[in-house]
């Protein structure tokens, strides 16, 4: 089967990385699924999976050790854009990040970076807008017992 290309689009540091090693497990409207080695070597996780919820604008990844333990989830705010004549998704990074720890702290980060991108006039309101949406959302759905595993865990083991 053949499928789509993936882009992640960072806007700090700006990039684009086609992840062209991530491998597509499940596509359907809506949600993609992928397994993926890291793109460099790193000491905390080598692996991971990632639920992409194109409607709801954010991606939840599981990231993992080389014995596929858990180190810790990592959830993106993102807007996700299609181009259906080349087939490629292209996932912008809106900057809001949330860590959910296998203790079941959760920390929010990267907010800062969202004023620094509007003051360099890198995002503009409407963005802000959705990250700062989707970030509530997501808290919400993590906040809720249970939400996190519900939200994901026919993709991925959500324990702790």
């Amino acid at each position: 089967m053949v499928y789509p290309k993936l882009i992640r689009k960072r806007l700090i540091p700006f990039e684009s990385v086609h992840l062209k090693d991530d491998r597509i497990v499940h596509l359907e409207d809506g949600l993609i699924v992928t397994h993926w080695d890291v793109l460099k070597p790193r000491k905390d996780f080598q692996k991971g999976i990632s639920c992409y919820f194109l409607e709801e604008g954010y991606k939840i990844s599981r990231f993992m050790d080389k014995d596929g333990n858990l180190v810790y989830f990592y959830c993106d705010i993102i807007e996700t854009e299609y181009d259906n004549k080349e087939d490629t998704y292209t996932f912008t990074d809106l900057l809001a990040d949330v860590i959910i720890y296998p203790d079941g702290r959760v920390k929010v980060v990267d907010i800062g970076e969202i004023a620094l991108a509007m003051e360099e006039g890198i995002i503009d309101d409407v963005l802000v807008k959705k990250a700062l949406t989707r970030l509530d959302k997501l808290l919400e759905i993590i906040y809720t017992p249970d939400g996190l595993k519900n939200a994901v865990g026919k993709y991925m083991d959500t324990e702790r």
